[in-house]
């Protein structure tokens, strides 16, 4: 075991190697599996590589023997409720998975600064008792911020959104005390202001995340993402574990310039969406205006099969009602008979479409859409004045000409999928309520704009069907 444990430093350098290649894969649906993989085969090498390096310590081997079983038996167990939820896990409930996965990262940041503090055999100078400090608070809001988020996603009741004037008050009360209560630690080391503050950072995420409202939830499952890696950064210096400082820091950074993109896909800022409330605010601002009736023409499947059969090209626009109706499959087939009849057949896709990033690469990816068929949105906005049909399926605010036309809505500036110029638009939703951002739609009362009720998958089926007859 200590012959091995002097090539750990060649195993974490490796590792770290095969997390950069995994990053850079997952840069792209067409090379994600094989980013996975990279990233599982450096975390295996990673925890095979710690083992032995605790193992080639005396006196922590002797100590830790005991609890190897329970190490293993922990890891088995996670790895068996891991592959589980992976498999079974509907892709509408994918962006509150991510969530509780970040939550539980931040959880164990918080649980092994508290075992660092209490062992009695380890003293901690200025930069360790710091370096607890900045982890354990980072760990705290990350839990305790994603189980807000999750429960957001899932539309839990204890979630709703916090509203009023008392909210940011509150919040800066508690991010003082914390950070007053772990200066407090760093000079004093006392255990009950490292416990104060970890209370009052476990308060301050629930506090954070719950005035954001649902429009903004993509950025934060990315940011959360970030905060997940700097709590595993943090563990690492706790540990003293130069891989866990390595993952840490890559995902933590990765998450950072993913929320940078996203904003600038929103046009707005970080710390606007942080302490913004655009969300809630678009929503407050939606329901407390006055409702005008507006006229909307209406169609039947069977009138889009017929549509979409005589078009030359075709623009296919997903959101999250489609992935909530489960219907990715039925609208590859859609696809692939467009196709066949000498269709062209695009797939459009906006960077905060759905609940959390590349939501939509993910729902078209598991149906198996050609990558190629994918666009993103600066590659395919140019297209949409030579579309002769746009479809447009469960998506609001991603296609919302407000965002370009009107200075009054909180999206003004927004880049958007620009749908609305192609010469037809099809929209399928189940009424005509307003999105998860709570703002109403003019391209939907547009008068080349058809909108076609009901379920996105059954609607699919019908034009399907409809198509099946038709010729081209």
């Amino acid at each position: 075991m200590e012959n091995l444990a002097q090539y750990a430093d060649w195993a974490y350098l490796i590792g770290a190697i095969l997390f950069i290649l995994a990053l850079r894969g997952l840069s792209s649906p067409a090379s994600a599996i094989m980013g996975n993989r990279y990233g599982m085969i450096g975390m295996g090498l990673a925890v095979a590589a710690t083992f032995v390096v605790v193992g080639s310590l005396h006196g922590a081997a002797v100590a830790l023997k005991p609890a190897y079983a329970l190490i293993l038996g922990a890891m088995v167990l996670g790895a068996v409720i891991g592959i589980y939820r992976a498999k079974t896990v509907p892709m509408t409930q994918m962006p509150e998975t991510v969530a509780m996965m970040h939550s539980l990262v931040g959880l164990s940041a918080v649980l092994i600064a508290i075992a660092a503090v209490l062992n009695p055999s380890s003293h901690h100078d200025a930069i360790h008792r710091f370096e607890l400090f900045v982890g354990c608070f980072i760990g705290a809001i990350t839990f305790s911020a994603s189980v807000f988020a999750y429960g957001k996603l899932a539309a839990k009741k204890w979630a709703k959104s916090m509203k009023g004037g008392w909210v940011k008050p509150v919040q800066i009360v508690l991010a003082l005390g914390m950070l007053g209560f772990g200066a407090g630690y760093f000079f004093t080391e006392s255990m009950n202001y490292f416990y104060v503050m970890t209370a009052c950072a476990l308060v301050l995420g629930y506090f954070w995340i719950g005035p954001i409202g649902g429009g903004d939830m993509p950025v934060v499952v990315s940011l959360l993402n970030s905060f997940s890696g700097w709590a595993a950064a943090g563990i690492g210096f706790t540990l003293n574990n130069s891989m866990l400082i390595i993952a840490g820091s890559l995902v933590g950074s990765s998450g950072a310039i993913l929320s940078y993109v996203m904003c600038r896909a929103m046009n707005r800022s970080l710390f606007n969406v942080l302490f913004g409330g655009f969300g809630a605010a678009a929503a407050g601002a939606a329901d407390d205006g006055e409702k005008k009736e507006k006229n909307y023409r209406a169609g039947s499947p069977e009138d889009a099969a017929f549509m979409m059969s005589n078009a030359d090209s075709v623009v296919i626009v997903p959101g999250y009602g489609l992935a909530q109706a489960r219907a990715q499959n039925a609208v590859k087939e859609l696809g692939d008979l467009l196709k066949e009849k000498g269709v062209k057949v695009s797939y459009a896709i906006h960077p905060v479409a759905g609940r959390m990033p590349g939501h939509m690469n993910v729902l078209l990816a598991e149906a198996d859409v050609p990558y190629e068929d994918v666009k993103e949105m600066d590659e395919i906005n140019s297209d949409f004045a030579a579309t002769d049909v746009v479809l447009i399926i469960g998506a609001n605010d991603v296609v919302n000409p407000a965002a370009k036309n009107d200075p009054s809505s909180p999206i003004y500036g927004m880049p958007i999928l620009e749908a609305q110029r192609a010469r037809t638009v099809m929209v399928i939703k189940r009424s005509m309520n307003p999105g998860y951002a709570g703002l109403d739609n003019d391209i939907f009362y547009m008068d080349k704009t058809m909108m076609i009720f009901g379920d996105a998958k059954k609607v699919a089926e019908d034009i399907l069907k409809g198509l099946s007859g038709g010729g081209h």
